[in-house]
């Protein structure tokens, strides 16, 4: 092995331990720091680390079809390696210094439309017991904005139905009280009928959305239904998720006139700036509100 090569795994070796002890990273995350510095270190090879060599590993990633999520992930890996080579005295320049991540897709997914959201909530068949179960939840998730893990983990004891809301809880067990709109309220109603004839007493605590044998409705089974009633209403399928319907939601509300505080408190962000990036107007909106508000516009 070339004296480059030993120093550069010298490196590797310590810059992982110093993860583990200064920064006290998780064993899964040293494990996968270790896999992709473990990728560059085999594509510098006998060579010495350079900023032709960081590219020219960026250029293999790409070629391998990775996401520029996954890519700016281990290119982060690689330059906090070489940050950390020059500031322990391994090296005396950083060559990956000039190196931009790549860009990052757009994380925000584009909102459906009122149109296509109503064509989306109301393609169940409701002459069905499956029907009427995607109806409520459909309903409850574009009505409260919730989560999907949100949304498989409420049960019957956090509805009110009669006040309209429910108690949702989010992120670090923290809950919040959220409205729920007369459609909802209704089309929760009908299935409550059918289900309370499903549900398995052996499932732990009293799911409001369930199987169709009882059991508490998962994930993937939201994510399907979600899937499938898309095709069924002539939306692309491909574009149209669980968190789309929640990003609708909020987009709707926004464009509507609702103030991003409530918003914020409705979504369960902990910070409003996570609101105020989620909720963007679509261009259309602010052309609108331009015409009507602005003195000069006409």
């Amino acid at each position: 092995m070339s004296e480059v090569r030993s120093s550069l795994d010298r490196a590797i070796d310590e810059y992982l331990v110093a993860l583990r002890v200064e920064k006290g990273l998780a064993a899964n995350t040293i494990a996968a720091y270790q896999r992709d510095l473990g990728q560059y270190r085999e594509a510098v090879g006998a060579g010495e680390p350079s900023e032709a060599a960081a590219e020219s590993f960026i250029t293999l990633l790409r070629d391998k079809g990775l996401a520029s999520s996954t890519i700016s992930r281990k290119l982060a890996a690689v330059k906090g390696l070489h940050r950390f080579m020059v500031r322990e005295g391994m090296a005396e320049t950083d060559p990956t210094a000039l190196i931009d991540s790549p860009r990052r897709p757009d994380p925000f997914p584009k909102a459906l439309t009122i149109d296509e959201t109503t064509s989306l909530v109301e393609a169940p068949d409701l002459a069905t017991v499956g029907g009427r179960r995607d109806r409520a939840l459909l309903e409850f998730m574009y009505g409260t904005g919730a989560r999907v893990s949100e949304t498989v983990g409420t049960d019957l004891t956090d509805l009110d139905l009669d006040d309209k809301v429910v108690l949702v809880t989010g992120k670090g067990s923290k809950q919040r009280l959220v409205p729920l709109g007369g459609h909802a309220v209704e089309a929760i109603r009908h299935w409550l009928a059918d289900r309370n004839h499903l549900v398995n007493r052996r499932v732990s605590g009293d799911p409001v959305f369930t199987n169709l044998r009882g059991g508490r409705l998962s994930r993937q089974g939201v994510f399907d239904i979600v899937k499938k009633h898309a095709a069924a209403a002539g939306l692309p399928a491909e574009k149209v998720s669980p968190h789309v319907l929640r990003h609708s939601a909020a987009t709707h509300m926004v464009e509507a006139g609702a103030d991003l505080r409530s918003v914020q408190e409705m979504l369960g962000h902990a910070t409003i700036s996570t609101t105020q990036v989620y909720t963007r107007v679509s261009p259309a909106h602010v052309m609108e509100i331009y015409v009507q508000a602005h003195p000069r516009s006409r």
